[in-house]
């Protein structure tokens, strides 16, 4: 079986890369590396090196005519979302659609697309949000996500493409990108392990649900191989945590010498937010195995190993 992932050398989906590898499929990847990077890619998979706004991917389809489909590729950065809302959706919605109407087009057997499991609800009116919650992003970025799952549905119901949808959490490990934007575990990781301040947007009391890399790529996985219904699935850990608490770990792990420091809230940023992952537990039987303590224990190690030492 053959897997097309879009955004293969980037930090979540390299790491869905290799465990796809590790379980016996064939692999393709499409990245234009723009914010993945080549040392991420596993040398056992097919690159090609493509913006997927690029038509030159409908070619990669109908060359390697892939079984299923993980699109990770996407505009990921709040701000500039904000910023750039036409960037943000040309990326996020169009070249989306264009790719699901490959698969349509190719045959794929499974659409898997990754969604945002806090930007698209916006400030929750309960918690912990499940995939009933309202969708009521605040931000660009919510609603670029939240867009596809639309035109997922409908492709399944107008011409039988099966589709899942994992809205991630605040996904955190190796690979994460320390030194540009990225997600505040990789930022803060950083910083601590070279002596630079920490700077923490807002009170630092706003919480997120941070799940680790691996378990990630793990529900990717289980939705190539166990057997379950057209949907959309939330990743959580069923709990939040907030800035200061991940600053507080992580000052423990590095032993990093000084106070974080604060500045202003961001724009468009959700104040409270996690997610139950039930739904996904009872159909494909994903489960949390990282606690956020020993995850950010493992990306630590990774960061001073290998990012802080340039190897």
């Amino acid at each position: 079986m053959k897997v097309l992932v879009t955004g293969g050398a980037g930090f979540i989906g390299s790491h869905v890369v290799d465990l796809l590898l590790e379980n016996g499929y064939e692999v393709v990847v499409v990245d234009d590396l723009s914010t993945g990077r080549r040392v991420n890619l596993n040398p056992k998979a097919k690159f090609y090196q493509l913006d997927i706004r690029d038509p030159e991917v409908e070619r990669v389809f109908e060359m390697e005519r892939p079984d299923f489909v993980s699109h990770h590729a996407a505009q990921v950065d709040v701000r500039r979302s904000v910023a750039d809302p036409f960037f943000d959706a040309e990326v996020n919605i169009l070249a989306s659609i264009k790719l699901i109407e490959y698969a349509r087009k190719f045959a794929v057997k499974r659409f898997i697309y990754i969604s945002s499991g806090g930007a698209a609800y916006g400030e929750p009116e309960y918690l912990p949000c499940d995939e009933n919650h309202p969708i009521n992003p605040i931000c660009q970025y919510g609603a670029s996500k939240h867009t596809v799952e639309h035109y997922l549905f409908m492709y399944q119901w107008m011409y039988g493409l099966n589709y899942t949808v994992l809205r991630y959490p605040n996904v955190y490990g190796p690979r994460q990108d320390p030194f540009g934007e990225a997600g505040v575990v990789a930022i803060f990781t950083g910083n601590m392990l070279k002596g630079n301040p920490v700077i923490i947007n807002g009170d630092g009391e706003q919480t997120r649900d941070f799940v680790y890399v691996e378990d990630c790529a793990r529900a990717n996985l289980l939705a190539l191989t166990v057997e379950h219904e057209n949907g959309i699935y939330n990743l959580g850990s069923n709990r939040g945590a907030s800035i200061n608490e991940v600053f507080s770990l992580l000052k423990t792990i590095t032993h990093y010498p000084l106070e974080k420091q604060h500045a202003p809230a961001k724009l468009g940023e959700t104040r409270y937010i996690y997610l139950t992952a039930e739904k996904i537990q009872k159909s494909l039987g994903w489960r949390i195995t990282f606690s956020l303590e020993e995850g950010l224990r493992k990306t630590a190690e990774y960061f001073q190993k290998v990012e802080m030492s340039g190897t």
